[in-house]
């Protein structure tokens, strides 16, 4: 076991989680939705990937990374419309299995890159057009205690278990699994919990909103791998997702 990468990943996660909470909480959950569905997460356990089973294995692994973006976006929007109705734990659940259908679709049915890009991308522009609009009926606010420290240990805990089973899984399931609802079930339960299922769709919508960058990032690392270092393919797809959030802010968030 690399004892410096498990490091590295304990004190990434809760470091990654915490921040976007605080973001949430001093912007509000459009900006805060939107600033979780950044590569902060599927970023690293890709790179955890490359240095872990190799640069030939993360390539491959992009493709899968695409189809779990539509399993995400599925899962998406499942709990906003099951958060109207049902508690956050049967909402989870259903929204896992919202999940997991498509991918196992993804893991059966094989299309080009390309193909598979375009496909999450429509996804994610269709879910805008279908997502409930929140009411105008004001929630109240619950607190949660020691609700940070908790965001903080499932997230590394999620973290920890996708990128070790790599080697089992391969990079076909790897990459399905990379965009697995983290931040995405952390920021919906609690918010759920907390807020109310209007605080819920507005932060989930955020999160859909930034898939375009999040997905555009991740495409890019196909090709971007294969001509430049990790640290430059990385850095510069960051820029392209950047660019991609700050228009659809200018674009969409009202």
């Amino acid at each position: 076991m690399n004892y410096s990468l498990l490091l590295i990943k304990v004190i990434l996660m809760p470091s990654v989680v915490g921040v976007i909470t605080l973001i949430s909480r001093r912007w509000g959950n459009k900006i805060g939705g939107l600033i979780a569905s950044m590569p902060w997460i599927a970023g690293p356990i890709l790179l955890f990937f490359i240095l872990e089973q190799g640069t030939a294995f993360g390539i491959r692994s992009v493709p899968g990374i695409l189809a779990g973006v539509v399993s995400l976006v599925c899962f998406c929007l499942s709990y906003t419309y099951l958060s109207r109705h049902l508690s956050w734990l049967p909402t989870l659940l259903l929204s896992y299995l919202s999940y997991l259908l498509p991918a196992l679709l993804f893991n059966y049915v094989k299309l080009h890159l390309v193909a598979i890009y375009a496909i999450s991308m429509g996804s994610i522009a269709l879910a805008l057009r279908v997502f409930p609009n929140p009411t105008n009926r004001p929630t109240g606010s619950r607190r949660l205690p020691y609700d940070l420290p908790i965001r903080m240990i499932v997230a590394t805990l999620f973290m920890v278990a996708i990128t070790g089973l790599a080697s089992l899984l391969g990079p076909t399931w790897s990459g399905i699994l990379t965009p697995f609802p983290i931040m995405t079930s952390i920021l919906a339960v609690f918010t759920h919990y907390t807020q109310g299922k209007n605080g819920t769709i507005v932060i989930l919508r955020g999160l859909v909103l930034g898939l375009f960058g999040f997905t555009t990032f991740l495409f890019l690392q196909a090709f971007l791998l294969v001509e430049f270092s990790v640290g430059w393919s990385f850095f510069l797809a960051f820029l392209v997702n950047s660019v991609m959030n700050l228009l659809v802010v200018k674009i969409r968030i009202r």
